[in-house]
């Protein structure tokens, strides 16, 4: 299946906004040092990654933890929070609401109620080139596959980086120029004088999306994206133990960001084919096996189906209905933890036969007279319709 854009993923990296304090969520006193702010951070980030924890709200919080820790981590915006909390570095968690709804951070705020410079020099953000999409890929492999691993090579269309101007956008030997608009500050500005000063608001210049250049002579390949759609051939390694549903994260390996912009990801669905006979439960197989009452009985040499192949077991004397025989180490290999495997569990199912033959019937009726038991009598058959007719 070709892959394509998707919506919001697993793990991506998108910026989240929380009510509770940035110190809290980190567990460290407003004093901490930034030595203790990292090691925090540190440790909870191991606990809460996404891709070591199962709980479903670790995305959530891993995307908590680590925009608490870029405010913090950083002094210029640990001030700003200090001094006016989550307003104070933009992220109120309510956007477009609030007494410093518009204001993109610190600077804005501190702009809006003491005035300030609005030359083309003076405080200009520029944004960075959008990213590009996340793209989802579903490969289909064996049962045999998931338990050993595998190396497969997909092939996908995508936007991918222009090899003409290399994801600039501009033809070959033509440079980039500011941009008139912005004047290269990457926003525009605009200042209204109210009783408490001047207000500044800030929006993204629409002409060059917050880049502060444009392209003057277009790349005639890509028509100024930087980016076009091609095919592009991937080898991906699949570890063993990888059950159904599990996702793979390829870092970068998604489509190029415009006008030179970092790619995003690839993300890898695995669907796994069923086995005809066994059945698996995370790192544990189950297979049923079906034996005769003799063998049962008298004990017997079977086959079973594992992940490797065919094996011979040992069914011994007396075993009863639903025993249990495990074979360990042969199941599946933990995902997380190298070297772990799971084990087989063998099932014993006796079944009992639904028709007889004389023969068996006649030593079945010897067995039971041994054994003092007394069989229910015969009837229905054509020779009791006819003993019963001359009887």
């Amino acid at each position: 299946m070709p892959a394509g854009p998707v919506g919001p993923l697993p793990y991506t990296c998108v910026r989240m906004a929380t009510s509770r304090d940035y110190y809290d969520v980190l567990g460290v006193p407003r004093g901490a040092t930034d030595a203790e702010i990292k090691r925090a951070f540190r440790k909870l980030a191991q606990q809460w990654h996404p891709d070591v924890n199962t709980d479903p709200s670790a995305a959530e919080r891993f995307k908590e933890i680590n925009e608490a820790y870029q405010v913090l981590s950083d002094p210029q915006q640990r001030r700003a929070y200090d001094m006016f909390g989550r307003a104070g570095v933009g992220t109120g968690g309510s956007e477009g609401y609030g007494p410093f709804a518009g204001f993109q951070g610190f600077g804005d705020l501190f702009d809006a109620f003491f005035g300030g410079a609005t030359g083309a020099g003076a405080g200009a953000r520029r944004a960075r080139p959008p990213t590009g999409s996340d793209l989802r890929y579903d490969l289909r492999i064996t049962f045999e596959e998931s338990i050993r691993g595998a190396e497969k090579e997909i092939e996908f269309s995508a936007l991918d980086r222009c090899p003409t101007c290399a994801g600039t956008g501009a033809e070959p030997g033509s440079a980039t120029v500011r941009c008139p608009q912005c004047n290269g500050r990457g926003e525009i500005r605009q200042v209204r004088s109210t009783m408490l000063g001047q207000m500044v608001s800030v929006t993204v210049c629409p002409r060059c999306h917050g880049e502060g250049h444009v392209v003057e002579t277009p790349c005639h390949e890509c028509h100024g994206e930087g980016r076009v759609q091609r095919r592009r051939k991937l080898r991906v390694v699949i570890p063993p133990g990888i059950d159904e549903g599990h996702q793979m994260r390829l870092t970068g390996e998604g489509e190029a960001g415009p006008r030179g912009g970092p790619a995003g990801n690839l993300y890898v669905a695995v669907h796994v084919d069923q086995h005809p006979a066994l059945r698996r439960e995370e790192t544990e197989l189950f297979y049923e096996l079906p034996v005769s009452i003799t063998q049962a009985a008298l004990g017997a040499r079977v086959t079973v189906p594992t992940a490797e192949g065919d094996e011979e077991i040992e069914i011994k004397p007396g075993t009863q209905p639903g025993t249990e025989i495990r074979l360990r180490g042969r199941g599946v290999p933990h995902l997380r933890r190298p070297g772990v495997r799971g084990d087989l569990h063998v099932l014993v199912d006796v079944r009992v036969p639904t028709r007889l033959s004389k023969r068996q019937r006649e030593l079945l009726e010897a067995l039971a007279a041994e054994s003092g038991e007394r069989p229910a009598a015969k009837s229905g058959g054509l020779f009791d319709k006819v003993k019963d007719a001359i009887s």
